[in-house]
Protein backbone atom coordinates (compact mmCIF):
# COMPACT_ATOMS: atom_id res chain seq x y z
CA UNK A 1 0.00 0.00 0.00
CA UNK A 2 0.95 3.24 -0.54
CA UNK A 3 2.45 5.73 2.05
CA UNK A 4 1.80 9.32 2.76
CA UNK A 5 4.32 11.91 3.86
CA UNK A 6 3.42 15.71 4.93
CA UNK A 7 5.17 18.01 7.39
CA UNK A 8 4.15 21.14 8.42
CA UNK A 9 5.97 24.37 10.56
CA UNK A 10 5.19 25.99 13.97
CA UNK A 11 6.94 29.04 12.51
CA UNK A 12 3.85 30.91 13.69
CA UNK A 13 0.32 30.24 14.63
CA UNK A 14 -2.07 27.50 12.72
CA UNK A 15 -4.41 29.30 10.74
CA UNK A 16 -6.99 29.07 8.30
CA UNK A 17 -5.32 28.16 5.15
CA UNK A 18 -3.53 25.81 7.28
CA UNK A 19 -7.03 24.59 7.86
CA UNK A 20 -8.38 24.13 4.62
CA UNK A 21 -4.87 23.70 2.65
CA UNK A 22 -3.47 20.89 4.88
CA UNK A 23 -5.49 19.52 8.37
CA UNK A 24 -8.76 18.72 6.97
CA UNK A 25 -6.74 16.91 3.79
CA UNK A 26 -4.45 15.15 6.90
CA UNK A 27 -8.04 13.84 8.62
CA UNK A 28 -9.60 12.21 5.35
CA UNK A 29 -6.27 10.86 4.17
CA UNK A 30 -5.30 9.45 7.60
CA UNK A 31 -8.52 7.45 8.03
CA UNK A 32 -8.04 6.10 4.29
CA UNK A 33 -4.40 5.14 4.96
CA UNK A 34 -4.29 4.55 8.66
CA UNK A 35 -0.87 4.06 9.71
CA UNK A 36 0.48 4.63 6.26
CA UNK A 37 -0.19 8.21 6.98
CA UNK A 38 2.82 10.13 8.13
CA UNK A 39 2.48 13.58 9.50
CA UNK A 40 5.18 15.53 10.98
CA UNK A 41 5.60 18.89 12.49
CA UNK A 42 8.88 19.53 11.09
CA UNK A 43 10.62 22.02 13.53
CA UNK A 44 14.11 21.29 12.35
CA UNK A 45 12.37 23.84 9.24
CA UNK A 46 11.94 26.21 11.62
CA UNK A 47 15.30 28.02 11.89
CA UNK A 48 15.99 28.37 8.01
CA UNK A 49 14.32 30.85 7.50
CA UNK A 50 15.27 34.16 10.24
CA UNK A 51 12.40 36.10 9.34
CA UNK A 52 10.26 33.74 10.98
CA UNK A 53 12.12 31.49 13.51
CA UNK A 54 11.97 32.72 17.02
CA UNK A 55 13.63 30.44 19.86
CA UNK A 56 11.58 31.93 22.45
CA UNK A 57 8.21 30.80 20.74
CA UNK A 58 9.34 27.80 18.70
CA UNK A 59 7.98 25.30 21.55
CA UNK A 60 4.77 26.77 22.20
CA UNK A 61 3.85 27.17 18.80
CA UNK A 62 5.10 23.41 18.30
CA UNK A 63 2.61 22.35 21.08
CA UNK A 64 -0.34 24.61 19.71
CA UNK A 65 0.16 22.85 16.34
CA UNK A 66 0.08 20.00 17.53
CA UNK A 67 -3.06 20.65 19.69
CA UNK A 68 -4.86 22.46 16.44
CA UNK A 69 -4.60 18.91 14.26
CA UNK A 70 -5.79 16.91 16.93
CA UNK A 71 -8.78 19.55 17.69
CA UNK A 72 -9.71 19.48 14.00
CA UNK A 73 -9.77 15.58 14.11
CA UNK A 74 -6.48 14.22 13.45
CA UNK A 75 -6.30 10.57 15.82
CA UNK A 76 -2.64 10.29 16.42
CA UNK A 77 -4.03 6.21 17.23
CA UNK A 78 -5.25 5.95 13.85
CA UNK A 79 -1.91 7.79 11.98
CA UNK A 80 1.74 8.54 12.65
CA UNK A 81 1.65 11.86 14.32
CA UNK A 82 5.58 13.40 15.33
CA UNK A 83 7.68 16.25 15.94
CA UNK A 84 10.57 16.29 13.29
CA UNK A 85 13.24 17.10 16.04
CA UNK A 86 12.42 13.78 18.04
CA UNK A 87 13.55 11.12 14.90
CA UNK A 88 17.06 12.37 14.88
CA UNK A 89 17.24 9.88 11.58
CA UNK A 90 15.89 13.42 9.50
CA UNK A 91 19.14 15.26 10.29
CA UNK A 92 21.27 12.23 9.21
CA UNK A 93 19.29 11.69 6.25
CA UNK A 94 19.39 15.01 5.13
CA UNK A 95 23.10 15.36 5.52
CA UNK A 96 23.94 12.40 3.41
CA UNK A 97 21.93 13.74 0.93
CA UNK A 98 23.42 17.04 1.32
CA UNK A 99 26.80 15.63 0.21
CA UNK A 100 25.35 14.64 -2.88
CA UNK A 101 23.19 17.37 -3.90
CA UNK A 102 24.63 20.04 -6.63
CA UNK A 103 25.01 23.51 -4.93
CA UNK A 104 23.41 24.50 -8.68
CA UNK A 105 20.18 22.44 -8.14
CA UNK A 106 19.24 24.07 -4.96
CA UNK A 107 19.87 27.72 -5.98
CA UNK A 108 17.18 27.04 -8.92
CA UNK A 109 14.67 26.52 -6.19
CA UNK A 110 11.69 29.31 -6.20
CA UNK A 111 11.47 29.49 -2.72
CA UNK A 112 14.88 29.57 -1.95
CA UNK A 113 15.86 32.65 -4.50
CA UNK A 114 12.06 34.65 -2.92
CA UNK A 115 13.52 34.31 0.26
CA UNK A 116 17.13 34.78 -0.06
CA UNK A 117 15.90 37.86 -1.88
CA UNK A 118 14.66 39.33 1.28
CA UNK A 119 17.97 38.67 3.62
CA UNK A 120 21.20 40.48 4.05
CA UNK A 121 23.14 37.13 5.01
CA UNK A 122 21.57 34.38 3.48
CA UNK A 123 21.91 31.32 5.70
CA UNK A 124 23.53 27.85 4.70
CA UNK A 125 20.22 26.08 6.28
CA UNK A 126 18.11 28.16 3.89
CA UNK A 127 19.79 26.75 0.53
CA UNK A 128 19.36 23.35 1.98
CA UNK A 129 15.45 23.59 3.14
CA UNK A 130 14.83 21.24 0.43
CA UNK A 131 16.84 18.20 1.14
CA UNK A 132 15.82 18.35 4.53
CA UNK A 133 12.32 17.86 2.81
CA UNK A 134 13.89 15.50 1.14
CA UNK A 135 14.94 13.31 4.07
CA UNK A 136 11.76 13.55 5.60
CA UNK A 137 9.74 12.10 2.62
CA UNK A 138 12.21 9.28 1.80
CA UNK A 139 13.45 8.38 5.01
CA UNK A 140 9.91 6.59 5.50
CA UNK A 141 10.08 5.58 1.58
CA UNK A 142 6.73 7.89 1.63
CA UNK A 143 5.50 7.56 -2.48
CA UNK A 144 2.81 10.13 -1.72
CA UNK A 145 3.10 13.78 -0.60
CA UNK A 146 0.12 15.81 -0.82
CA UNK A 147 1.81 19.52 -1.11
CA UNK A 148 0.45 23.08 -2.05
CA UNK A 149 1.72 24.16 -5.57
CA UNK A 150 4.77 26.13 -4.09
CA UNK A 151 6.22 23.45 -3.15
CA UNK A 152 5.98 20.98 -6.14
CA UNK A 153 9.41 21.78 -7.27
CA UNK A 154 10.97 20.34 -4.05
CA UNK A 155 9.12 17.76 -4.73
CA UNK A 156 10.74 17.02 -8.27
CA UNK A 157 13.43 17.94 -6.54
CA UNK A 158 13.13 15.23 -3.79
CA UNK A 159 12.58 12.44 -6.72
CA UNK A 160 16.13 13.22 -8.19
CA UNK A 161 17.98 12.99 -4.82
CA UNK A 162 15.61 9.75 -4.92
CA UNK A 163 16.71 8.82 -8.37
CA UNK A 164 20.55 9.57 -7.77
CA UNK A 165 20.85 7.86 -4.41
CA UNK A 166 19.46 4.22 -6.28
CA UNK A 167 22.20 5.03 -8.95
CA UNK A 168 25.15 5.60 -7.18
CA UNK A 169 24.22 3.00 -4.29
CA UNK A 170 21.39 0.48 -5.45
CA UNK A 171 17.86 0.70 -5.65
CA UNK A 172 16.60 1.86 -1.95
CA UNK A 173 14.17 5.03 -2.17
CA UNK A 174 10.79 4.98 -4.15
CA UNK A 175 10.62 8.46 -6.28
CA UNK A 176 7.55 10.07 -4.42
CA UNK A 177 4.98 11.79 -6.82
CA UNK A 178 3.14 15.46 -5.12
CA UNK A 179 -0.72 15.37 -4.74
CA UNK A 180 -2.46 18.21 -5.55
CA UNK A 181 -6.06 17.79 -4.69
CA UNK A 182 -9.14 19.77 -4.72
CA UNK A 183 -9.04 19.88 -0.70
CA UNK A 184 -5.41 21.72 -0.14
CA UNK A 185 -7.16 25.39 -0.91
CA UNK A 186 -4.77 28.23 -1.66
CA UNK A 187 -6.36 30.41 0.91
CA UNK A 188 -5.65 34.57 0.28
CA UNK A 189 -4.27 36.58 3.27
CA UNK A 190 -6.64 38.65 5.13
CA UNK A 191 -4.50 41.82 4.38
CA UNK A 192 -5.22 41.10 0.71
CA UNK A 193 -1.47 40.41 -0.02
CA UNK A 194 -0.86 37.23 -1.37
CA UNK A 195 -1.35 33.43 -0.09
CA UNK A 196 -1.53 33.48 3.52
CA UNK A 197 1.28 32.27 5.72
CA UNK A 198 2.92 32.32 8.65
CA UNK A 199 5.84 34.21 7.90
CA UNK A 200 3.89 37.15 6.70
CA UNK A 201 3.20 38.21 10.55
CA UNK A 202 -0.30 37.94 12.43
CA UNK A 203 -2.36 40.69 10.53
CA UNK A 204 -2.38 38.67 7.13
CA UNK A 205 -4.00 35.86 9.32
CA UNK A 206 -6.93 33.84 10.61
CA UNK A 207 -6.00 31.78 12.94
CA UNK A 208 -7.19 28.36 14.09
CA UNK A 209 -7.50 29.21 17.36
CA UNK A 210 -7.62 33.15 17.31
CA UNK A 211 -10.61 34.80 19.44
CA UNK A 212 -13.16 35.55 17.46
CA UNK A 213 -13.10 39.61 18.65
CA UNK A 214 -9.86 39.78 17.42
CA UNK A 215 -10.68 37.54 14.04
CA UNK A 216 -13.62 40.41 13.60
CA UNK A 217 -11.19 43.18 13.99
CA UNK A 218 -9.53 41.74 11.17
CA UNK A 219 -12.23 41.14 9.03
CA UNK A 220 -13.80 45.04 9.69
CA UNK A 221 -10.50 46.16 7.66
CA UNK A 222 -10.02 43.52 5.56
CA UNK A 223 -9.83 44.83 1.71
CA UNK A 224 -12.90 44.53 -0.64
CA UNK A 225 -13.86 45.22 -3.94
CA UNK A 226 -11.85 48.74 -4.35
CA UNK A 227 -15.01 50.10 -6.95
CA UNK A 228 -17.41 50.25 -3.81
CA UNK A 229 -16.50 53.82 -2.42
CA UNK A 230 -19.76 54.03 -0.88
CA UNK A 231 -22.57 51.44 0.57
CA UNK A 232 -24.67 52.53 -2.76
CA UNK A 233 -21.98 51.39 -4.58
CA UNK A 234 -22.58 48.03 -6.99
CA UNK A 235 -19.55 45.36 -6.29
CA UNK A 236 -17.99 42.45 -8.08
CA UNK A 237 -17.31 39.60 -5.20
CA UNK A 238 -15.34 37.64 -8.31
CA UNK A 239 -12.53 40.08 -7.39
CA UNK A 240 -12.93 40.13 -3.18
CA UNK A 241 -11.27 37.78 -0.72
CA UNK A 242 -14.13 37.82 1.76
CA UNK A 243 -16.05 36.56 -1.21
CA UNK A 244 -13.26 34.17 -1.38
CA UNK A 245 -13.56 33.41 2.27
CA UNK A 246 -17.28 33.15 2.40
CA UNK A 247 -16.77 30.00 -0.30
CA UNK A 248 -15.35 28.18 2.54
CA UNK A 249 -16.81 28.96 5.69
CA UNK A 250 -20.51 30.19 4.42
CA UNK A 251 -23.81 27.92 3.31
CA UNK A 252 -24.99 27.48 -0.46
CA UNK A 253 -27.69 30.51 0.50
CA UNK A 254 -25.62 32.80 2.13
CA UNK A 255 -22.77 32.15 -0.94
CA UNK A 256 -25.80 32.98 -3.30
CA UNK A 257 -26.98 35.73 -1.26
CA UNK A 258 -23.84 37.59 -0.97
CA UNK A 259 -23.09 37.27 -4.86
CA UNK A 260 -26.45 38.89 -5.93
CA UNK A 261 -26.61 41.31 -3.49
CA UNK A 262 -23.20 42.40 -3.25
CA UNK A 263 -23.27 42.68 -7.64
CA UNK A 264 -26.54 45.07 -6.70
CA UNK A 265 -25.48 46.73 -3.74
CA UNK A 266 -27.95 45.31 -2.00
CA UNK A 267 -26.24 44.80 1.13
CA UNK A 268 -23.19 46.54 2.24
CA UNK A 269 -19.57 45.06 2.94
CA UNK A 270 -19.78 45.26 6.78
CA UNK A 271 -23.29 43.13 6.68
CA UNK A 272 -21.30 40.79 4.67
CA UNK A 273 -17.80 40.58 6.53
CA UNK A 274 -20.54 39.99 9.95
CA UNK A 275 -22.37 37.03 7.29
CA UNK A 276 -19.10 35.64 7.19
CA UNK A 277 -18.15 35.70 10.82
CA UNK A 278 -20.89 33.66 11.33
CA UNK A 279 -19.51 31.28 8.95
CA UNK A 280 -16.01 30.99 10.59
CA UNK A 281 -17.55 30.69 13.94
CA UNK A 282 -19.42 27.38 13.13
CA UNK A 283 -16.59 26.09 11.58
CA UNK A 284 -13.97 26.85 14.27
CA UNK A 285 -16.16 27.04 17.34
CA UNK A 286 -16.42 23.31 17.50
CA UNK A 287 -12.24 22.96 16.90
CA UNK A 288 -11.73 25.85 19.27
CA UNK A 289 -13.78 23.64 22.10
CA UNK A 290 -12.09 20.69 21.33
CA UNK A 291 -8.55 22.70 21.35
CA UNK A 292 -9.69 24.47 24.95
CA UNK A 293 -10.66 20.54 26.30
CA UNK A 294 -7.50 18.80 24.56
CA UNK A 295 -5.42 22.28 26.93
CA UNK A 296 -6.82 21.13 30.20
CA UNK A 297 -5.00 17.82 29.54
CA UNK A 298 -1.23 18.74 27.85
CA UNK A 299 0.00 15.83 28.77
CA UNK A 300 -2.20 13.60 26.43
CA UNK A 301 -0.89 15.88 23.71
CA UNK A 302 2.63 15.13 25.10
CA UNK A 303 2.32 11.38 25.12
CA UNK A 304 0.41 11.15 21.66
CA UNK A 305 3.76 12.94 20.06
CA UNK A 306 6.18 10.89 22.03
CA UNK A 307 4.03 7.38 20.98
CA UNK A 308 4.22 9.11 17.36
CA UNK A 309 7.71 9.60 17.46
CA UNK A 310 8.44 6.26 18.80
CA UNK A 311 6.37 4.40 16.06
CA UNK A 312 8.23 6.82 13.06
CA UNK A 313 11.59 5.48 14.64
CA UNK A 314 10.50 2.13 14.07
CA UNK A 315 10.53 2.99 10.36
CA UNK A 316 13.34 5.26 10.34
CA UNK A 317 15.91 3.43 12.22
CA UNK A 318 16.00 0.54 9.66
CA UNK A 319 15.85 2.78 6.49
CA UNK A 320 19.44 4.38 7.71
CA UNK A 321 21.23 1.35 8.33
CA UNK A 322 19.90 0.37 5.10
CA UNK A 323 21.94 3.31 4.02
CA UNK A 324 25.00 3.31 6.24
CA UNK A 325 25.58 -0.31 4.57
CA UNK A 326 25.40 1.17 1.34
CA UNK A 327 26.95 4.03 1.57
CA UNK A 328 29.85 1.89 2.94
CA UNK A 329 29.93 3.13 6.76
CA UNK A 330 31.51 0.77 8.98
CA UNK A 331 28.88 -1.46 11.30
CA UNK A 332 29.34 -2.09 14.83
Amino acid sequence: MSRVFSGIQPTGEPHIGNLFGAMFNYVKLGEQYGKNAIYCIVDLHAPTNPLAYDKGTLSRLTYEMALANMAVGLDPEQVIFFVQSHVREHAELSWLFTVQTPVGELERMTQYKDKAGKLESVPAGLLMYPVLMAADILLYKADTVPVGEDQVQHIELTREIARRFNHTFGDTFPEPRAVLTQDALRVPGVDGNGKMGKSKGPTSTIGVLEDFGSIWQKLRVAPTDPARVRRTDPGNPDICLIFDYHKLFSDLPTIEMVDVECRRAGIGCIDCKKALLSGIERTLMPIQERAAELNQQPERVYAALAHGAEQARAIAAPVMGEVREKMGFIKL
